[in-house]
């Protein structure tokens, strides 16, 4: 086929790729070494190139030919000695552990620099041309965050967004959304940006000692939208975790009874509102969009029944029958809540507070507390993304990758979420990867641009490609095979050309 010749730049994408080093094998798929690859678009043609992320964790684990940093769902045990003073020493200073850089998630543009991310308190620089591993930035010298997500936002200005959990504070603890610059002062251009970080505002966890684990936030023009889902870290757990011999993924719980809160932050004062919004218990990992509308904050996500989505992918059920043998127990679906900020503070209790034209409904109950169902927008849908510009506005499409009862992605779906019409690409044999959206130059629409996505075929003999479609027909406009062999991976963002710097 033939590719837009608007099309220029970098599809950087990242995911586990290594999950055996020597004898030893990481129990889940999620734990594997980062392997970055890119897509490079010049002039219509695609040049492909792939790197293992050099972390220490990398060095460390190449170095003693086996796997000795712990990953969330592997423990490693580093000193063999058997002496006894040596193992109570190594277990003490395991409490509050270490953390892995092995940066497996996503990618994150902060100033002019890129950073592959995973959820743990570093990240690492890298060369979006040449894929090297640069210096390790550990956000824990900036703001007292243990965890962060992978799913920044970014404003307008450019100026990265994002949420971590402070665990360290005597039981304090709580969940910090801060900023991190995109340029700094002229006098200071020798310093990187996260000099310059700032907590935007912190909100307590219900919960001092089981704090909700989250994947992404979403934001609107006037808030950040953070939900507190029953789906929790036990962190006295998770500190005894190296001495009872158990995975840290082994310290997160479902609690099915539970309610899920929402929190809203006003962005110009940092407060958040005082009202107090919540749902069923759910689990969820992905915020597709949210704007404002009427008084009301209308926020799309991803959610689940249970916690089941995780435990599909130890790499003991991902065996050759897996796309017969692990089948979900929850089907993705997606969750539109329409939530009035501003309503008729006399309304009656059990009234009906949301005055948009939508079936999700917010309650309102005798202590005050709004109680909100959502509006089933479409069910099967997973790894969502938009056209960014419309990131926190009134929006119509979706793009994601299909997924039935079993968690491989089998299709990449267009959704308009207005009409609830869905457009498909699929192939037999094929699994493709999160679609990314790229706008043309001088797009009028939200859909004007290409959907690009990498997809692996079943058959390891069968080579990988990366496909081209049009984001508006969802047509085919070219593929670029490439012989090699290519690992499924997780998220990634498209660089334009202009933000390349070249060195």
């Amino acid at each position: 086929g033939q590719l837009p010749t608007w099309l220029q730049g970098i599809l950087l994408r990242n995911g586990p790729g290594m999950h055996t080093i020597g004898d030893s094998k990481y129990n889940h798929w999620f734990d594997g070494m980062a392997l970055l690859h890119s897509f490079t678009f010049k002039n219509g043609e695609v040049y492909y190139r792939s790197k293992y992320l050099r972390s220490d964790t990398y060095n460390c684990n190449i170095e003693a030919n086996r796997i000795v940093v712990s990953e969330f769902g592997t423990m490693a045990y580093p000193d063999p000695c058997k002496n006894i003073f040596a193992k109570a020493f190594s277990y003490l200073s395991h409490t509050i552990p270490e953390f892995t850089d092995n940066c497996v998630i996503n990618i994150m543009k902060a100033g002019d620099e890129f950073y592959a991310t995973g959820e743990t308190n570093f990240i690492r620089k890298i060369n979006p041309q040449t894929l090297e591993t640069l210096e390790k930035v550990d956000y824990n010298k900036y703001v007292a965050v243990n965890v962060a997500t992978s799913h920044p936002h970014y404003d307008s200005a450019g100026n990265v967004l994002n949420m971590g959990t402070s665990i360290v504070d005597k039981g304090k603890t709580k969940y910090l959304l801060f900023k991190i610059p995109s340029s700094v002062p002229e006098q200071e251009k020798k310093k990187s940006c996260f000099k310059h970080l700032e907590v935007v505002c912190s909100i307590p966890s219900r919960s001092l000692l089981h704090p909700s684990y989250y994947h992404s936030f979403g934001i609107t023009e006037n808030y950040i939208i953070f939900i507190e889902q029953p789906f929790r870290l036990d962190i006295v757990k998770m500190a005894t975790a190296y001495i009872r011999g158990v995975s840290w993924a082994s310290c997160l719980a479902y609690n099915k009874d539970d309610k899920t809160w929402f929190h809203f932050i006003d962005r110009k004062t940092k407060k958040e509102v005082s009202t107090k919004f919540y749902t069923d218990a759910m689990v969820f990992f992905h915020h597709i969009n949210a704007y404002e509308e009427d008084g009301h904050i209308v926020f799309d996500i991803i959610a689940y029944a249970d916690s089941s989505l995780y435990d599909m992918f130890y790499l003991k059920n991902l065996d050759k029958d897996f796309e017969n043998n692990a089948k979900l127990t929850s089907i993705p679906t997606c969750k539109r809540f329409v939530v009035p900020l501003q309503y008729d503070k006399d309304a009656a209790v059990d009234s009906n507070l949301v005055t948009l034209p939508s079936t999700a409904t917010a309650v309102k109950e005798k202590d005050g507390n709004i109680y909100c169902q959502p509006e089933i927008l479409c069910e099967g849908i997973e790894l969502p993304r938009i056209n960014y510009g419309y990131n926190g506005k009134k929006y119509k499409y979706v793009f994601a990758t299909e997924v039935q009862w079993s968690p491989v992605p089998t299709k990449i779906a267009k959704f308009n979420t207005q009409t609830k019409e869905m457009l498909h690409w699929g192939q037999d044999d094929c699994w493709p990867s999160e679609p990314v959206f790229v706008p043309s130059p001088d797009a009028k629409e939200e859909d004007d641009g290409v959907v690009l996505t990498c997809v692996v075929k079943t058959d390891p003999k069968d080579p990988p490609f990366l496909l081209v479609l049009d984001a508006k027909t969802f047509t085919e406009l070219g593929r670029a095979t490439v012989n090699v062999e290519m690992h499924m991976d997780l998220h990634g963002m498209f660089i334009p050309q202009q933000d390349v710097k070249t060195e």
